[in-house]
């Protein structure tokens, strides 16, 4: 498949989030004493090149720096993507459906002021500005060095921390089975929610079961390359589970719900028969309309294809294989 490249005379990354956004998120990102940053590889839409402070991404000039990042755990040693796909190849459906106009429309995801809210079974829920949610994390933040599956993958040096650090300080009561996420909903400036896919309900949910999401490779992003994350990449704040495929990581996250019963995902809402709740990446089990035995690495074109195996779990079966055991996962697929 032809990848479709960033035209030439489209505006720069640089040029998608203003200067001022970016630095208005660095003040309150990077705190009194600076953020941590950790190493991991995803299979979703984003990657970096040292997995221990972005040096490799030093010169791409997009937005400022953040500052005192480490190497976190479950780092890869594969390449990294390099930042232009990362950043302008992309499912971002709010934002359009075609590959490149999350980067083209990216300037139209208002992020500042965000909160978020925490709602269901926690003893604090509330409606929480970003600063009150990042804050705390501000020395737990490492870069994690991820692989990423969608229907192409990418190997990504991720900002961020836990997600079941956060979840921990809201105190989750014995209610608490799966956790549910929504993302945005702004139809006046947002053109894939304003012009409306037959295919897809609005806002965009998703979800894990409890232990999933309390799993140390689950990961709540705020930045990829050692830099503050670009909008088309799912700012101010997404998902990243790198063992599903790339859309359960959910973007620009504005409602966080832990609940007894299982949520209601967008994609399996859709079309129940392709996309299971869980979607772990799994070879073993191909879509009804090709086959997942084989991925797409980026950077991959007509002329020069870098097709690879799928690893199941995508590589982190080591780390995670224990939460399904036992599971039939052809069924929960």
């Amino acid at each position: 498949m032809l990848i479709r490249r960033q035209d030439r005379g489209a505006p720069a990354p640089s040029e998608i989030t203003p200067e001022s956004v970016y630095h208005d998120r660095r003040r309150f990102m990077t705190g009194a004493a600076g953020l941590l940053a950790g190493g991991l590889l995803a299979g979703c839409d984003d990657a970096n090149g040292t997995g221990a402070g972005g040096s490799a991404a030093a010169g791409h000039g997009l937005g400022p720096k953040l500052a005192a990042l480490q190497p976190g755990p479950f780092a890869t040693e594969e390449p990294l993507t390099p930042y232009e796909d990362v950043t302008s190849y992309n499912n971002f459906y709010e934002l359009g459906t075609d590959k490149g106009d999350p980067l083209k429309n990216a300037h139209l995801l208002r992020t500042d002021p965000w909160s978020v809210a925490i709602e269901g079974a926690v003893e604090k829920p509330g409606t929480y500005t970003l600063e009150d949610i990042l804050r705390p994390h501000a020395l737990e933040e490492r870069i994690y060095r991820l692989r990423c599956v969608e229907a192409w993958s990418m190997v990504v040096p991720w900002v961020g921390f836990p997600l079941g650090d956060l979840l921990k300080r809201f105190g989750p009561t014995a209610q608490a089975k799966y956790v549910a996420f929504q993302t945005i909903l702004d139809r006046d400036n947002l053109p894939g929610q304003s012009a409306g896919l037959s295919s897809i309900e609005y806002p965009y949910v998703e979800g894990l079961r409890m232990d999933e999401a309390m799993h140390p490779l689950t990961i709540l992003a705020v930045g990829l390359y050692g830099k503050v994350m670009p909008n088309q990449n799912g700012a101010p704040i997404r998902l990243v589970v790198p063992w599903k495929y790339g859309f359960k990581s959910i973007k620009s996250i504005v409602r966080i719900r832990l609940q007894e019963t299982q949520p209601g995902t967008t994609w399996n809402k859709s079309a129940p028969h392709e996309y299971g709740f869980y979607s772990n990446v799994n070879p073993e089990v191909d879509h009804p309309r090709w086959s997942q035995k084989r991925e797409r690495r980026l950077p991959s074109t007509l002329w020069s294809p870098n097709h690879i195996a799928t690893r199941k779990f995508n590589g982190y079966e080591e780390q995670v294989a224990s939460l399904y055991a036992g599971m039939n996962l052809q069924e929960y697929f």
